[in-house]
C-alpha cells in the first residue's frame, strides 16, 4: 500500500469519528492559540516599549548623579549635588562624541493662570533639549541662550497644560504662576500623549534651566545633565568619554567609585526588551504545558482506536499489509489530527492577537516565526504521542486480532 492510499485510509478513519477527533484536536487548538496569543502580547509589548523609548531619541544619554555613603547611611542619588555648573561646561568644551548637551534642574508643582490651576513638573533645560528629546514646538518659539543668562522667566508647555488653564484660549504671550513665579508662554509643543507607564507626556513646562536654578528650585546644583551622541551606535564612545570628563572634573582617582551614573537609551532599549522576552518566555511555557496534555490525550484517544480496530488490523494483515505499514498508518492519523488541530490553532490564535487583542488597547504582533514552531511543534506531537498506539498496531499477532471480539 503506497503512501497516497495511507493517506486516505488514515483520512477516512479520522473523519469517521468527528466528534472523538475534534476533542482530541481541542487541547491541540487551545495550546496552539494560548503559545501565538502569548508570543503576540510578549512581541507586541516589546516594539511598543521600543517605539515609545526611540521617540525620546535613540541617542539620548542621561547623566545622573551617583549614589554615595554618608555617616554609614547609603543617599538617594536625587538628594546629591555631584553634578554641577563646572561639569556642564567642561562637557560642552571637550565634547567629541556627543552634539548636543544640556543640564536639567526639575520642580514639582502648581500651575496658576486666572481661576484654573493644575499640578505639573517644570523642567530646567538649555535650547538643544528640544532637540535632544525630539519634541517640537507647535505653536510660537523656543527660549534662547539670551534667555538663558538673563534667567527669563519665559516658559514652553506642552498640550495638557494647555487644556487646562486655557481651554480654548490661546496661550502664546499670556502669563502663568508657578510657585508664585509668573512666567510668559512663549511655546507649545506637539502633542505625544501617555507612554507606556501611563505617564502624561504633555503634562510639562521648560523654562531656561537658569530660571528654574534661580528663581524657582534655588540651587547650584543639577538634577540631571541630558546628552546626544552622535549616533546611536557610538553611544558606547560618548558614556567612556563623559565618564572620563566627569572623573577628571571630580577628581575621582584610581579606582575610586564615580559619584554619577550614565545610561544610554540603547542600554534601557535592552533592558526592557530582556525583561519582556523572560516574562514572554515564562507565559509560552506555561501556555505550552496544555500542549503537552493535549499531546497525552492524542496517545490515548489512538490506544483507544487501536483497540477498537484490532479486528480490522488482523485483516490488513492476513492480506499482506506488514507491521511498519500498519505503525505509519496509524502515525498518519496522529499527525493528521495533532496537524488539523495545529492549523485551526494557528488561525484562532492569529485573530484573536490580530482582532480581538486591540480592542482592549492592548499591544500585539504575531511574529512569523511563532506559527513555523507552533507547526512544527504539531507534527513532533503527532509523530512523538502517536508512536506507542502505532507500534502496539504494528505488533499484534494477525491470527488473534482477528480472532478479537
Amino acid at each position: 500500500m503506497n503512501i497516497l492510499n495511507l493517506f486516505k485510509v488514515s483520512l477516512k478513519a479520522v473523519a469517521n469519528n468527528k466528534m472523538r477527533s475534534f476533542l482530541s484536536m481541542l487541547g491541540i487548538i487551545i495550546g496552539v492559540a494560548a503559545v501565538i496569543i502569548m508570543m503576540a502580547i510578549g512581541q507586541g509589548s516589546k516594539e511598543s516599549i521600543r517605539q515609545e523609548l526611540s521617540t525620546m531619541g535613540t541617542n539620548l544619554l542621561t547623566i545622573r548623579p551617583g549614589a554615595d555613603f554618608r555617616g554609614g547611611v547609603r543617599q538617594d542619588p536625587s538628594a546629591m549635588q555631584t553634578l554641577k555648573m563646572a561639569d556642564y561646561e567642561r562637557i560642552l568644551r571637550e565634547k567629541k562624541f556627543v552634539t548636543k548637551v544640556s543640564p536639567e534642574v526639575t520642580a514639582s508643582g502648581q500651575a496658576i493662570y486666572g481661576n484654573n490651576n493644575t499640578t505639573t513638573t517644570i523642567y530646567g533645560e538649555a535650547p538643544e533639549y528640544i532637540d535632544i528629546r525630539l519634541w517640537t514646538i507647535e505653536e510660537g518659539e523656543c527660549f534662547n541662550e539670551e534667555d538663558i543668562k538673563k534667567a527669563a522667566k519665559k516658559v514652553i508647555i506642552g498640550k495638557t497644560i494647555v487644556t487646562e488653564l486655557f481651554g480654548g484660549v490661546d496661550p502664546i504671550g499670556k502669563t502663568i504662576r508657578f510657585k508664585s513665579i509668573p512666567m510668559t508662554v512663549i511655546g507649545v509643543l506637539k502633542s505625544k500623549g501617555y507612554n507606556n507607564w501611563g505617564m502624561d507626556q504633555d503634562n510639562v513646562m521648560i523654562a531656561p534651566y537658569t530660571t528654574v536654578m534661580k528663581r524657582v528650585a534655588a540651587q547650584t546644583w543639577f538634577s540631571n545633565i541630558i546628552c546626544s551622541a552622535v549616533t546611536e551606535e557610538m553611544s558606547d564612545a560618548a558614556i567612556e568619554e563623559l565618564t572620563q570628563i566627569l572623573r577628571d572634573n571630580h577628581k575621582l582617582k584610581g579606582d575610586a567609585v564615580d559619584d554619577f551614573n550614565i545610561r544610554s537609551q540603547a542600554e534601557m532599549m535592552e533592558t526592557m526588551s530582556t525583561t519582556m522576552d523572560t516574562v514572554t518566555l515564562i507565559l509560552v511555557v506555561a501556555a505550552a504545558f496544555s500542549l503537552l496534555v493535549a499531546g497525552i490525550g492524542i496517545m490515548n484517544i489512538m490506544l483507544v482506536s487501536v483497540t477498537e480496530r484490532t479486528k480490522e488490523i488482523g485483516l490488513r494483515m492476513a492480506v499482506g499489509a506488514t507491521g511498519p505499514v500498519i505503525s505509519l498508518q496509524f502515525l498518519i492519523e496522529s499527525v493528521l489530527i495533532s496537524v488539523t488541530g495545529g492549523l485551526i490553532g494557528i488561525l484562532l490564535g492569529c485573530g484573536i492577537s490580530e482582532w480581538v487583542i486591540p480592542l482592549f488597547a492592548m499591544p500585539s504582533s504575531v511574529p512569523l516565526w511563532s506559527i513555523n514552531v507552533s507547526f512544527l511543534v504539531c507534527v513532533c506531537i503527532g509523530v512523538l504521542f502517536g508512536y506507542i498506539p502505532a507500534q502496539k498496531a504494528a505488533n499484534m499477532d494477525p491470527i488473534e486480532a482477528i480472532r478479537h471480539e
